[in-house]
């Protein structure tokens, strides 16, 4: 277990909160998160918790039958982290835990109502109809988190970019393999993917053109953030190499499946993401 230094035995509860929360909600995402230094672990954590919390309100299947309901409560969700930075302290143990996170590192928080407003998004109908309002989503989401996740990797200022660059890839990526599942949650990111295919869980051939346009995109991006890695500290290396080797590997598999998220399983199998993690282990020094 890390332990935050000065912190009082409240506030490692809430961080202890969020620890849980990620280990339950994204294992792969906890996996690259242990490879980080102790001292930066809680904070990475906090920030999880506080965007799965409102992740999981947007998808809250006791309103999913309510757009307005679900802005609503991710409108009090961001006002409470607002008043929590205004105060300095928080009731809700993710909020407190980032609150803390946000002083001891200087994160840019400010940056968190970008991420909300995605999240407002999802809570009613999503058909992205373009590359140009996929992008713009994804700024808001996946670079938002980059972003604020470049200080706790000690990034050069000059390399903030490429790690926000860097999370839209993951987040395309996540995209890609979860197009069935984003569908029952009546949802569709990838543009141009036929309807009338969804509803019949069918891949057909234009639905896996479609697919691979966008496995083509995630594999520009993780070509074009290649050098986030090494300009990492050697501790900092691992993590983000474990994370862009198990998307590489959804990206491998969609390929292999002929590019059919419809019909045949895109999630990787436990033990490619073992060798995932050994891959990225083995790369650590370099």
């Amino acid at each position: 277990m890390v332990v935050v230094a000065g912190a009082d035995p409240v506030l490692r509860e809430s961080y202890r909160t969020c620890r849980r929360l990620q280990r339950r909600h994204d294992p792969t995402f906890y996996a690259a998160t242990s490879c980080l230094p102790r001292d930066v672990r809680p904070a990475v954590h906090a920030l999880y918790g506080y965007v799965r919390c409102a992740d999981e309100i947007a998808d809250d299947p006791a309103r999913t039958r309510d757009a307005t309901a679900r802005r609503a409560a991710l409108d009090a969700w961001q006002a409470l982290l607002e008043d929590a930075l205004a105060t300095g302290r928080s009731p809700h143990p993710v909020v407190a835990a980032l609150v803390d996170a946000g002083a001891r590192h200087d994160l840019p928080l400010h940056r968190l109502p970008r991420y909300m407003d995605a999240m407002r998004v999802d809570c009613g109908p999503v058909r992205m109809r373009t590359t140009s309002e996929l992008d713009d989503y994804m700024e808001g989401s996946a670079a938002t988190v980059g972003r604020i996740m470049a200080p706790l990797l000690g990034a050069p200022v000059a390399l903030a970019e490429d790690v926000a660059r860097l999370g839209v890839a993951f987040q395309l990526a996540n995209f890609v393999r979860d197009v069935r599942l984003d569908w029952e949650l009546d949802r569709v990111y990838l543009p141009g993917l036929p309807e009338d295919d969804l509803r019949a869980g069918a891949a057909t051939p234009r639905l896996r053109e479609q697919v691979a346009r966008e496995v083509a995109r995630a594999r520009a991006l993780f070509a074009e953030t290649a050098g986030v890695p090494p300009a990492l500290a050697p501790s900092m290396r691992t993590g983000v190499r474990l994370a862009r080797a198990v998307y590489g590997r959804v990206l491998d598999r969609v390929e292999r499946n002929g590019f059919d998220v419809l019909e045949r399983r895109a999630r990787l199998a436990p033990w490619e993401a073992t060798g995932a993690v050994a891959g990225a282990l083995v790369g650590a020094g370099r």
